[in-house]
This record gives structure tokens, sequence and C-alpha cells, in this order.
């Protein structure tokens, strides 16, 4: 059975019927939130930061946020594939104590889950930051959700208050969650060094602060963007930035559908399409705005903010073949609250058979069929 799917907006598809698809042809690399969903990704950003995107030289945005974020994060190292490797290693295996309450054993409170979380961002980036922030050609950029108003401090109450406000404001309009949370941005800084530069994506949709990735926020601001709320606890007034309290950039943006390449970030056209695809690695069809968003179906359909995206992801009836059906997913970690070894068995078989995605758009890019693509 075949497992890649390719989607494409119109602008997209375009280009792979006027030009093919090439490594210059990358201007944007986003990478979604979605916890261990972000384990089926990981063996293409090998196949792309190992192999593919080296054979051009052209400046590419990586915009992640969450899991998204820390996968961004990797391709930044020199040592890209076997960072990767490292990568999909540690999260599978990552075995959390769990304690009995009541006769029910229970996942470890938010204090230690973000305990273990700084551990392993300091064990896996210490020392190498320097290395992420000043990658040649891969400019990060890291994507939070700041709180105000009930949101702009933790606290018992007060944030399950502020989430319950948020969501209903959310519901109403999109363009409300403004009111309890920030989209924040830290970036690296340009291939120039001489500043921020900017954003690979208008920012007109959202009310956004662009803040300076340095050594001295990374830690911070990478384990904010993958803070799930009530999962995590929240990073207050990180260095550099806006004070308050960051929670996971996928509240905000999700699977990051953003208006890529246009408005006031749009770059000048390239006769040759070189940085004019947004390659967006995912592990679903449907872009979903927010994470607020997720059981509001009228929200998933594609925009025109999406024109420049070819988007890859497993076709669901490839996925109902993989262990349980399904995705790696959060839910894992209690179906298998007694059973670890089982977990981390399906869960390597999962990733494992994500490599047929890998060689399916190896082949694809050999000779880029546009009768392939689907309607994004």
């Amino acid at each position: 059975m075949q497992a890649l799917a390719i989607y494409a907006g119109p602008a997209a598809l375009r280009h792979v019927q006027q030009h093919g698809l090439l490594p210059r042809h990358i201007g944007v690399i986003p990478a979604a939130a979605g916890g261990p969903k972000g384990l089926m990704l990981l063996r293409m950003d090998q196949f792309l930061f190992g192999d593919w995107l080296p054979r051009s030289a052209q400046p590419v945005h990586l915009v992640g946020a969450s899991i998204g974020a820390w996968r961004m994060a990797t391709a930044c190292l020199p040592d890209a594939v076997q960072a990767f490797q490292l990568l999909e290693y540690n999260y599978i295996n990552e075995e959390f104590q769990t304690r009995t309450v009541r006769g029910r054993k229970r996942l470890p409170p938010p204090s230690e889950v973000s305990a273990a979380f700084a551990r392993n961002l300091q064990q896996f980036y210490g020392g190498r930051v320097e290395e992420v922030l000043e990658h040649p050609r891969y400019r990060l950029h890291v994507v939070t959700a700041r709180g105000r108003h009930l949101l702009a401090r933790e606290g018992a109450g007060r944030s399950h208050l502020g989430y319950l406000a948020a969501y209903g404001a959310n519901a109403w309009n999109r363009q409300a969650l403004s009111h309890w949370l920030d989209r924040v941005v830290f970036s690296a800084p340009t291939v120039e060094r001489n500043g921020l530069g900017a954003l690979p994506f208008d920012t007109a949709d959202f009310r956004t602060h662009q803040v300076a990735l340095t050594p001295d926020n990374f830690m911070p601001a990478l384990q904010a963007s993958g803070s799930i709320p009530f999962v995590l606890q929240a990073v207050h007034d990180i260095p550099g930035a806006p004070r308050g309290a960051y929670w996971d950039g996928g509240i905000t943006d999700y699977h990051l559908h953003l208006r890529y390449l246009q408005g006031q970030a749009a770059a000048p056209a390239s006769a040759d399409g070189t940085g004019s695809i947004v390659l967006y690695p995912h592990f679903q069809q449907a872009v979903v705005p927010g994470w607020l968003d997720k059981a509001l179906q009228w929200r998933h359909a594609s925009t025109s903010a999406l024109d420049h995206m070819l988007l890859l992801a497993p076709d669901p009836d490839w996925v109902r073949q993989l262990p349980n059906g399904k995705l790696p997913d959060r839910n894992d970690f209690k179906h298998y609250i007694d059973d670890h070894a089982g977990r981390v068995k399906a869960w390597t078989q999962a990733v494992a058979a994500s490599q047929q995605l890998v060689e399916e758009f190896a082949e694809w890019l050999e000779r880029p069929d546009p009768s392939r693509i689907r309607p994004l």
C-alpha cells in the first residue's frame, strides 16, 4: 500500500508543473506541534536535512512549535542525522515514574514532567546552542504562546479559568483569542548576524512579538514551546522577551497555519523558483490553526495562506495498518501506563514503518509527477 500522500496549494502545484521540485526551491519548512505524532516525521527529517537540502545553498527558514521546534532546532546541528536518531531513541524510550493515587496509577505532576524536559534539553543541546544559532543556512524560529490577563501568571484556579475563557473566546472568533494569548516567536539571527530580519510569514492574522533567540533564552524558549498546559508548567519571564507565562506554541499555532511568503514577509520572486516553496512534512492533511481549534472542524480547511505549500503526510489508509491503527500520540502514555515495554515496541514499529514515507518521496523527487498531488 502506498504510504505517502502529497498535497499542494495552487501556487505550489503550478511550481511543480513548471519546475519540478529541487532542493533550491525550498524557502520555508514548518514543523507542527503534536507530541508523539512528530516521531513519524523524524526519518523524513533525516533525509531532508542529511541528504536532500545539502545539495542546495539558499537560506531556509525553519518554523517550529512544541515537538516541531525541537525537530527544527535539531536540524540546525552539524551532525543532524545522528542528532535526529538520538532524538528518536530518547523520545521513544523516555519513561515517567508513575504514582498510585487511590489505587490507580497516575502519570507524574507537571512539575516533574517539566523538570525531566529541562534535563533532556540540557543533555541534548548543552554546549551546542551556538551551533544551532549560527547555522550558515538555516534560520530557526521557535513559536511560543504568552499568556495575558488571567493567563499572565500560572496558578491553580486562575489558569483553568483563563483557558476556559480563552476557549470560549476562540470558539467565537480566533482573533478574540488574542485577548488571552500572544504569539511570541524567538528567531535566530539573520545569516549576516546583523539583526532579526523579517519573519517568513505575515503576522497580520494574530498579535505577534518577535524576539531574538540567544544562548541566554534558547533553553527556556524551547521548553516553553513544548509546555502543554496542565501537563507541564509554564515558563515565566524568558530573558529578552516580554514578561509573562509562556506555554506551548501549539496553543496559538497548532499546525502553523500561517500566511507564508506573502504580505509584509514576502521575498522578491525568483525567476527560477528559488526559495518559493513551503515544504511541510506533516502527519495529516489538515493544517489546523490553533490547539483550541481541534474540535472546530470548520477551521480545518485550507486557505489562501497555504498557496505556496507542498505538504507531505501519511495516507490515512496506510496509518490504519500501524500498531493500534493510528499514529503514536499522548494518549499512549496512559494506555501503556503499566506497560512501558509495550509502548516502546508500538512506537518503534510505527517509526520504522515511516521509512516507507521517505522512500516514496525520494522516488517521487526523481520524477516529480504532478498527477500524484492532491489539492490541499
